[in-house]
């Protein structure tokens, strides 16, 4: 393998590196034809140069280095290994026995690349056959490097024009600087046509020259039997490059429109070029220019312009058109290569025949261009191939009609034809749509089978050890399995764009049965492709030794050959040429398969078959393994080439559909990856555009939309269809539908999220993580509406676990009770309804709701309570108690009015004074009596229309602000409940450790010391929040008792007189709430109603009147007036009992009755109101407390106390 290494090529390089240019047409001419090769075993032999020889002396040395060397290599080796196992570790599952797209850090690239030059490759003794091969493997090479040029950047540039902008996003102007950004390209694509131009008109002359008809000139080499057939495909190449500008530009009416307009800004730059800011001078060539480029390109006469060029040279130098050799060489050379493409067209077996059938059509109207000459029946046999082949795709969207083109081409043919054939030409073509149409589901599934066993046979090839003793076998076999799968892939890339790309152009509809069969199609394409990238380090074993078998097989078949030529002693010129070519074929084949030496080969065989050097029974199967070797030397380029889905971004109207139909086949879901993967191939292609600031906004428009429609056609439908079930499982026992999967079928949805991530751009899509975290943003939001349906969203989730295998993240809310009633925000917000609307109790410490529209009422209590402060903090406990103080201070100014109302205060003194007067008589008790007059003398002031006098409404204002103070006790309360909850995890809260001082010993950071003293902040607040709580009825009694002990407000001073009739109203309303329990119409009814004693309790205490009103020894006083009737009817009813008047004695049961609850509802009051009083201390009096105060001060300042104690902060503002 001399002069030449393999090695793997970046995937940007083209096929063939830029060769020199320059070998003109005279480059052959020039040659004489005397300088030839002394002997045919010279011309075998190969000649070691100097350099490759070795120096004789060894003086150990090199093995010393050597040694060195192996022992880094190993070194090198050993910490690769171990680097690699890191990276194994770390990407854990993703790393397997096979390769996925998305997952390569690496990739591999088979196609080898030859670093030797042409010169350095073709090189035998005779001299004349090295320059005639070197130039046609150097035009031939030209050829590829042009044909790559314009696959990759021309084709695209123009087909992606005017993408990446909607008619809507596009502003006045938009055409006219898109077409301005795309001048220079078009300007670049006008050189590479003129070049194509010059390559073509190089290649006729150098065939001209080689078959040339006149008899005086000398021949360079004997072409009789000789055909360059490799010359000829790669000048159709070329040719079938132009016939593709000009149909995408024909086919390009936005290119065509932005052109005009472009024009006429320019015609409005002309009038006024000061105006824009441009030199008149400048603008006369520019507009030069675009003529120029128009005239070229946009006119559709790229290809016309190139076989119109003139052939023949103007000096005298190359005859073309009367070389009457070179006619029959080129007429001849089609037909050959015809007849090959025409056999293989339509049949399984097919590989590049279409595009070799564009070329042989581009070459016939070259051939009549030049000769003018026209073979009637071959042009009918290119005509006939319409029938088989209606349609081929010459790139992405873009269909060729070769009927159109040869038609349109040489019409003098065409009206040699009679119409009806064209017409039945056209007609075949819809019928052919019709058909495949119908067929289309029948090849998808006939396909799926094929390429299902495919797979299937290549996984057991691949997977199998190789045997020594049968390794060619194995060897033909994986070459097959290859070949076939290559095959298949041709297969379907044709169906599927001939199929989309008709459709299109004969603008006729698609059903929907057509999309999905075409779609299914893709993802078969797709799936042979993964296929090959999946086992691409078994496949990349395997071609080296299949390309190095085949080899072998070529060289035997040639070495046979050889010896036949060599053992004839009759040396002929011609004889020697053949030698020449065998030995120069079997030198090339001793090397890597690059491109460039297979290319050396098939020329050198073009002139090496002829004088029936092989046998027919050699020949086929020597060209049959050259075929091989190509199609397996550029295995997985061909592959990529073919399964290639680029045309689906003209086509992308389907994927709407297509996720329709995955959403409704859940079971096959991982398809989608297939198609993802189809889409992406869209992406290197349009890296071309050129008529955008950048390729980047073309991208991220194609981005934008393609995910626009998945989110609405698959992961939207997803997300709600997984809630919809979630709920409905929930909800069962509501009986909403019909659930039964035998009645309504079952959809599979979680198979959506077995699904790996899916690779799209620079982003993975996880249709699992996109659902879960929908349904925990939906269950979040809805929990924080409504917390009591924590267990509900909480159920779901459990469930959504179960079902789906979704990992869902917990709320992190306060869990409501079910029974959670009101919560302390909205009771804070609106206390002057809470209070009026809601029924204290004191032994329970809960408060119930007055009355409902409901079947139940609301309460509320300290579990309740506590949970709300854990919802919003136990801020929330001051800010509470500040909107009672704002509540209270507005109750006390109508309670205050009350008492200063002259009626009220008038008949309060005089019952101060009578009490007075008599308190020595009734042994310091003040009289029943007197109560309930007062309270008949107030009802006779006046009653509201209900029926409430304004002893009522003073009852029910105390009750309010009674109620407001049992509030702020339960918001304590559920403090101290809450702050409990949270302090459990402490272990002891006497000895809490200091953890900011252990973070500074460990020398940690100071985020984590931050930390430390936060968390030492928190657990303080806490431990002195549990131990203490805050006493905020001491605060609200400090608040408010100056003013009401002020010489100002003395009118308040009489409150304690007005508790005894207050007490008798509270007892009959209270009375008469409970007898309502038991009636039909509960309108009223209630059972407990302690707010009035804790109202009353707070304003005794705020006066500081305990003492005024324990002197008045009511209750006393009420207990003996009932327990002194009591036993008076009691007696009554002894008395008629002995009578045995039955209603009368009814009468006194009903009394005795009534006297009993009466005295019962007393003494329930006087427990209420001792216990009320209990939490104002009524054990001590204002003064008392005073000097209690100043006690404990005294003593802690002596105690030095005062930097430990920090006071509490004030609340009430």
């Amino acid at each position: 393998m001399r002069g030449a290494q393999a090695r793997s090529a970046p995937n940007t390089s083209p096929p063939f590196p830029r060769v020199r240019r320059g070998s003109g047409p005279g480059s052959l001419v020039r040659l004489s034809q005397g300088r030839r090769g002394s002997c045919c075993r010279a011309l075998a032999m190969e000649t070691l140069s100097p350099d490759w020889e070795f120096d004789r002396l060894d003086d150990g040395s090199q093995k010393i280095h050597a040694e060195v060397q192996l022992k880094n290599y190993g070194k090198f080796l050993e910490e690769y290994t171990s680097q690699l196992k890191r990276i194994e570790d770390a990407l854990d599952d993703s790393v397997g026995d096979v390769w996925d797209f998305s997952l390569d850090p690496i990739a591999l690239k088979l196609l080898p690349y030859e670093q030797s030059s042409l010169l350095e490759l073709i090189k035998t003794e005779n001299k004349v056959l090295n320059k005639v091969i070197t130039v046609y493997a150097a035009l031939c090479c030209e050829i590829k490097k042009l044909k790559y040029e314009a696959e990759t950047k021309f084709y695209n540039g123009l087909l992606f024009y005017g993408e990446g902008a909607t008619d809507s996003s596009m502003v006045e102007g938009d055409c006219q600087i898109q077409m301005g950004r795309f001048v220079s390209f078009l300007q670049e694509l006008s050189c590479f046509v003129t070049r194509c131009y010059e390559v073509v008109v190089n290649v006729v002359h150098q065939l001209a020259v080689l078959y040339t008809s006149n008899k005086t000139a000398p021949k360079i080499i004997e072409t009789s039997g000789v055909h360059f057939q490799a010359m000829y495909e790669h000048l159709g190449e070329l040719l079938m490059v132009l016939i593709t500008l000009d149909e995408i530009i024909d086919n390009h009416a936005t290119l065509k429109d932005h052109w005009t307009m472009y024009k006429r800004l320019l015609k409005s730059v002309h009038h006024n070029p000061s105006k824009f800011g441009i030199q008149e001078d400048k603008l006369k060539p520019f507009e030069k220019l675009l003529l120029k480029l128009e005239c070229q390109l946009l006119d559709g006469m790229i290809f016309q312009g190139c076989i119109e060029q003139q052939f023949d040279s103007v000096n005298g130098g190359v005859s073309v058109s009367k070389n009457s050799t070179f006619a029959e060489e080129f007429a001849h050379t089609l037909r050959t290569a015809f007849a090959n493409v025409e056999a293989k067209l339509g049949e399984p077996s097919e590989i590049d025949q279409r595009d070799k059938y564009v070329g042989i059509c581009g070459l016939f109207v070259l051939h009549f261009q030049i000769f003018r000459s026209i073979d009637k029946k071959f042009y009918k046999s290119l005509l006939d191939v319409c029938k088989k082949v209606p349609a081929i795709t010459l790139t992405a969207n873009i269909v060729w009609f070769a009927d159109n083109f040869l038609i349109q081409k040489i019409p003098a043919a065409a009206k040699l034809l009679d119409k009806k054939s064209i017409h039945t030409v056209k007609t075949q073509r819809e019928n052919f749509l019709q058909q495949k149409a119908q067929s289309l589901t029948k090849d998808m599934q006939s396909y799926y089978v094929f390429v299902s066993s495919w797979m299937t046979k290549m996984e057991s090839i691949l997977s199998k050890e190789q045997r020594m003793d049968k390794f060619a076998e194995d060897l033909s076999n994986r070459c097959n399995v290859f070949i076939q799968g290559f095959l298949y892939a041709y297969s379907l890339s044709t169906i599927i764009k001939t199929t989309m790309n008709l459709y299109m152009s004969m603008q006729k509809p698609m059903t929907k049965t057509s999309v999905k069969a075409l779609c299914r199609l893709v993802e078969l394409l797709k799936a042979i492709e993964h296929m090959f990238y999946r086992r691409s380090m078994v496949v990349a074993d395997s071609v080296t030794h299949i390309s190095q078998h085949l080899q072998y097989q070529a060289l035997h078949s040639i070495s046979v050959a050889k010896k036949r030529v060599i053992s004839d002693k009759k040396y002929s010129e011609q004889r020697l040429d053949v030698l020449s070519a065998l030995v120069l074929a079997e030198n090339t084949l001793n090397g890597p398969s690059t491109k460039q030496r297979r290319l050396i080969v098939s020329l050198a065989l073009s002139v090496g078959t002829q004088m029936k050097t092989f046998k027919d029974e050699e020949l086929i199967p020597l060209q049959l393994v050259l075929k091989k070797l190509d199609l397996i030397s550029e295995l997985t380029e061909r592959v990529r080439v073919q399964c290639d889905c680029c045309f689906l971004y003209w086509h992308r109207a389907i994927f709407p559909i297509y996720l329709d139909d995955v959403y409704e086949n859940a079971v096959d879901a991982a398809r989608l990856h297939y198609m993802f993967s189809a889409l992406r191939d869209c992406v290197p292609a349009m890296m071309h555009a050129r008529h955008l600031e950048s390729y980047e906004v073309l991208l991220e428009c194609y981005d934008k939309e393609i995910m626009e429609v998945l989110n609405e056609h698959l992961l939207d439908k997803l997300c709600k269809e997984i809630e919809k079930d979630l709920r409905l499982s929930v909800h069962t026992h509501l009986k909403l539908d019909d659930r039964n999967p035998f009645r309504v079928g079952l959809k599979d949805l979680a198979q959506f999220f077995f699904l790996n991530p899916i690779r799209f751009f620079n982003r993975f899509i996880d249709i699992k993580a996109y659902v879960t975290h929908y349904l925990d943003k939906t269950f979040y939001n809805l929990t924080t509406v409504a917390l009591h349906d924590w267990a509900t969203y909480s159920e779901m989730r459990n469930l959504a676990t179960q079902r789906y295998g979704l990992s869902m993240t917990e709320a992190h809310l306060p869990s409501q009770t079910l029974e959670q009633g009101l919560d302390v925000l909205e009771i804070m917000r609106n206390i002057h309804v809470f209070v009026s609307r809601y029924l204290y109790n004191l032994n329970n410490q809960i408060f119930i709701e007055r009355t409902s529209n409901n079947k139940h009422l609301n309460t509320i209590n300290i579990r309740h309570i506590a949970n709300s402060i854990r919802t919003h903090g136990t801020g929330i406990m001051n800010t509470t108690v500040n909107f009672t103080y704002q509540f209270l201070r507005k109750k006390f100014y109508i309670f205050s009015q009350f008492m200063y109302d002259e009626h009220i205060k008038s008949r309060l003194i005089k019952d101060i004074r009578f009490f007075r007067e008599v308190k020595d008589q009734n042994d310091h008790k003040y009289p029943f009596e007197r109560a309930e007059k007062f309270n008949r003398g107030i009802r006779k002031l006046g009653i509201t229309p209900d029926g409430q006098s304004y002893l009522d409404q003073f009852r029910q204002l105390i009750s309010q602000i009674g109620n407001a103070m049992g509030y702020v006790q339960m918001i304590r309360s559920g403090g101290l409940h809450c702050c409990s909850s949270a302090i459990r995890f402490v272990p002891d809260l006497e000895d809490i450790v200091n953890f900011e001082e252990l973070v500074k010993e460990e020398g940690l950071s100071e985020e984590t010391q931050k930390a430390a003293r936060q968390l030492d902040s928190v657990l303080s607040d806490l431990t002195r929040n549990f131990a203490e709580g805050t006493e905020y009825f001491k605060m609200l009694v400090d608040v408010f008792a100056p003013e009401f002990r002020s010489p100002k407000n003395m009118h308040l001073r009489n409150f304690y007189i007005i508790v005894p009739p207050l007490t008798l109203n509270f007892v009959e309303h209270s009375i008469s709430c409970k007898e309502k329990l038991n009636k039909k119409n509960k309108s009223g009814a209630a059972f407990t109603d302690d707010g009035f004693a804790m109202g009353v309790a707070y304003i005794l205490k705020l006066l500081d009147q305990y003492q005024e009103f324990d002197s008045l020894h009511w209750f006393q006083s009420v207990r003996e007036k009932y327990v002194k009737e009591i036993r008076a009817v009691a007696k009554q009813q002894n008395v008629q009992s002995t009578n045995q008047d039955e209603k009368l004695l009814q009468t006194m049961n009903l009394t005795h009755k009534r006297l009993e609850v009466c005295l019962q509802e007393f003494e329930l009051l006087y427990f209420s109101l001792s216990s009320a009083r209990i939490f104002f201390r009524a054990d001590k009096t204002a003064a008392e407390e005073s000097q209690e105060k100043k006690e404990e001060e005294s003593v802690k300042a002596s105690n030095g106390d005062l930097s430990t104690s920090a006071p509490a902060d004030p609340v009430v503002k």
